[in-house]
């Protein structure tokens, strides 16, 4: 039997903790998204419990390894359904909070030929009010965790307490909250920034230029941007360059938790001690597979899958200088 270097280790399957974001997705699929007022008949739809976290959980399954989800949900029936749902696709949600007296999270996502979408989503504040203490042995049997900007005060809990435990620690950068991002990322030991929360922060648009702000700003961190089709970029540590990885080209039907499948499978590889150049390229097709999938993160493709489809997908990492403000 031929081997890859995107297979996983020998012995046990990594064990990965997802910490952020448990919602009830609505989806419907329209032949475009609306642009005014008025009455939009769906031609498909889906119910289906995912977010941020739970949906890179599930691609941790996914991909063959051990996923577990802290989240917090509502004392109804949609807490519910919302548990039920991630502990049968794979993923251990013995960690999960319920909150009394708290309404599940719910959303609604038109999604349309093109696979872009559109995202109208309810949190109930008093989900995430109570934090519990987290501590290095908490974290000591997870060979690394991610977390999410949905739950910011857990989350700045456990990667500090993966950090002190020696543990990978990693951020889904994505838009948040004034002061969220900034908050969290002084304890992460890896960033993966979605490309309209980078540009935000940098206050620029240049990807090149973006990695290079970010990566001032957050020196002790490695850092990532993803931008859908046009690929991932990021830091390279030892030579002081961006590296661009592009895209696979796929029929997008449903851009949905593509990147959260990228993160699920970004924290796998660190888990699994995969180098980045690798860990970029089996990220960037596991989310590149999900988006020929309509159905949010159930698209998520297998390791067998990822594997049998990169023996023929090796395009060349460009490196590019970043520029600093002084030298424009």
């Amino acid at each position: 039997m031929t081997t890859s270097a995107f297979d996983p280790p020998p012995g046990q399957a990594r064990r990965v903790l997802c910490v952020g974001a448990a919602v009830m997705d609505t989806l419907f699929r329209v032949r475009s998204l609306p642009t005014g007022q008025g009455k939009f008949l769906p031609y498909d739809m889906l119910q289906i419990a995912e977010g941020m976290a739970s949906s890179a959980a599930f691609a941790v399954a996914r991909l063959g390894g051990h996923a577990s989800l802290w989240g917090a949900v509502g004392d109804d029936a949609t807490g519910d359904r919302i548990i039920a749902d991630l502990g049968e696709s794979g993923i251990d949600t013995s960690g999960m909070v319920r909150v009394a007296g708290a309404r599940s999270a719910v959303s609604t996502i038109l999604v349309d030929d093109q696979g872009e979408r559109l995202i109208v989503p309810f949190y109930d504040a008093g989900l995430h009010e109570t934090v519990k203490p987290v501590t290095k042995q908490d974290i000591s049997s997870f060979d690394a965790v991610l977390v999410d900007v949905r739950w910011p005060k857990l989350a700045l809990r456990t990667l500090l307490a993966a950090r002190e435990a020696g543990k990978p620690a990693i951020l889904d950068g994505d838009v948040a909250g004034d002061g969220v991002v900034e908050m969290l990322a002084p304890a992460a030991s890896h960033i993966v920034f979605s490309q309209p929360a980078a540009e935000r922060l940098a206050g620029t648009a240049d990807p090149v230029t973006v990695v290079g702000l970010l990566k001032q700003k957050f020196v002790h961190a490695f850092i990532s941007v993803t931008a859908g089709e046009n690929g991932c970029f990021w830091f390279d540590d030892a030579t002081g360059e961006v590296c661009h990885l592009a895209a696979p080209k796929v029929r997008a039907v449903d851009t949905l938790a593509a990147g959260d499948i990228f993160h699920g499978a970004f924290v796998l590889a660190i888990a699994e001690g995969m180098p980045i150049e690798e860990t970029m390229r089996l990220s960037s097709m596991a989310a590149a597979l999900k988006c020929q999938v309509f159905g949010g993160r159930t698209g998520a493709p297998t390791r067998a899958e990822v594997c049998k489809v990169l023996q023929d997908w090796r395009p060349a990492v460009a490196t590019m200088k970043v520029i600093t403000p002084e030298e424009l």
